[in-house]
């Protein structure tokens, strides 16, 4: 099958609708069908051979994160070449409505179209206004997925219809079988904590782990975190102050280094405090057999079976945090049976698994866009 995937945010930034186009992509393409992927992107260099990049995108404040997109007659050209040469028998774009590439794509497609729904969000304003206007646009597309109950909701609630939910894919072999690090392990006097994510993006939830970490250190002392993201280190150590001595910040770490963090540390720390509509982290660390403690928020509730393959805690509630990652790590017994079963949950979204039902959802489109030609 010829499939064109049209990632709407830029490829230069990583992030993990990016990821998820590049995963697919190369499952499918491992199954033995032609894969082209479009992009904003500026520079070639790191990118796969299988995506067509248009240059630089802007960055905009978008569900509390900034998200760089691209749009413009240029832009739109660019688009229509590329569908042009394609000749797609099916069209993926992801987060269609956002103003970027996928809009574009989807204003032009002329093949079965799937959509794909990553955001979640309570309430905004700009889909408020914005849904009368894309509406029509909707016709265009066959079938829809969602990749949480949580983005099914949000898609339903400002554009209507529904959509098929399938969950974000992980390569969970490379969190599998990662060793353990030296410099990430722990012991039982000296236990490690990890945390992932953009230090200068509060809704990750650093300050919530700051606020939380005096109290940790205080009925555990030999304990250690390490804090891997991009972001201002120094600002972020100072969210610390005299805690930050026990902290050590990695910066931007290469995917081996984060199987590594995941498959090493006593506890991986997710304190997300919104805006997320899955939760690919917890189950790469679910797969490396990291024992999570997120936060409650709905997404990361779905993933976790409420409990029964990580501990919860009360959103923003940082003192429930201290007290919930200590009791984990005063009873190593329970954290390794839920790490037994949080490991076995972790093959549902193995990219084996996934692919397959997204292609599935290709084929429904396909047969939805043959039934309307025939009739």
């Amino acid at each position: 099958m010829k499939i064109g995937i049209v990632c709407p945010y830029s490829w230069d930034v990583p992030g993990g609708v990016q990821f998820h186009i590049r995963d697919l992509a190369s499952e499918l393409i491992r199954r033995g069908h032609d894969v082209r992927v479009i992009a904003p992107a500026e520079s070639f260099e790191g990118l796969p051979d299988f995506v067509t990049p248009t240059g630089s995108a802007v960055a905009i404040p978008y569900n509390g994160s900034v998200a760089r997109l691209s749009f413009g007659p240029r832009v739109n050209r660019q688009v229509r070449a590329w569908l042009r040469e394609g000749d797609f028998d099916v069209l993926h774009v992801h987060e269609p409505f956002i103003p970027s590439l996928s809009m574009l794509a989807l204003m032009s497609a002329d093949c079965p179209v799937v959509s794909t729904f990553h955001t979640a969000m309570d309430k905004s304003r700009a889909l408020e206004m914005a849904s009368p206007f894309v509406r029509p646009m909707l016709e265009k597309i066959q079938t829809r997925i969602a990749v949480s109950q949580e983005a099914r909701r949000t898609a339903v609630q400002y554009l209507g219809g529904d959509a098929f939910v399938v969950p974000n894919g992980v390569n969970t072999a490379a969190f599998e079988d990662a060793a353990r690090d030296k410099r990430f392990e722990g012991t039982a006097e000296h236990p490690t904590l990890g945390f992932l994510g953009r230090l200068d993006e509060p809704r990750k939830g650093l300050p919530v782990v700051a606020q939380a970490f005096h109290a940790i250190r205080d009925r555990v002392p030999g304990v250690r975190l390490f804090v891997a993201g991009r972001g201002d280190v120094v600002e972020a150590a100072e969210m610390f102050g005299d805690d930050a001595e026990a902290v050590t910040f990695l910066g931007a770490v290469t995917d081996d280094d984060k199987a590594a963090l995941l498959s090493s540390v006593d506890v991986y720390l997710a304190p997300n405090t919104g805006g997320e509509s899955f939760g690919i982290i917890l189950i790469e660390a679910m797969s490396a057999g990291s024992f999570v403690v997120a936060s409650d928020i709905p997404a990361f509730k779905a993933v976790l079976g409420s409990g029964k393959f990580g501990d919860q805690f009360p959103n923003e509630d940082y003192a429930a945090l201290a007290k919930t990652v200590v009791d984990a790590l005063r009873d190593p017994e329970r954290r390794a049976q839920t790490v037994a079963r949080a490991h076995t949950e972790a093959h549902r979204y193995d990219w084996a698994t996934v692919a397959s039902q997204v292609f599935a959802v290709y084929e429904t489109a396909i047969r939805i866009a043959q039934a309307g030609v025939d009739e």
